[in-house]
């Protein structure tokens, strides 16, 4: 079962995540870097 204090952070996650998806859509690397290095540091200071 997951910690109620990590559900909300696990959601920006994953919306962290979907943003990075439409951005590889449109060949913008720079932005999908972004969004996938914003999901990692998220990541990496919740769990």
């Amino acid at each position: 079962m997951i910690d109620r204090t990590k559900i909300f952070p696990l959601m920006l996650i994953i919306l962290q995540v979907a943003a990075a998806i439409p951005c590889a859509a449109a060949h913008d690397w720079r932005k999908m870097i972004y969004w996938l290095a914003a999901a990692v540091l998220n990541i990496a200071v919740t769990f």
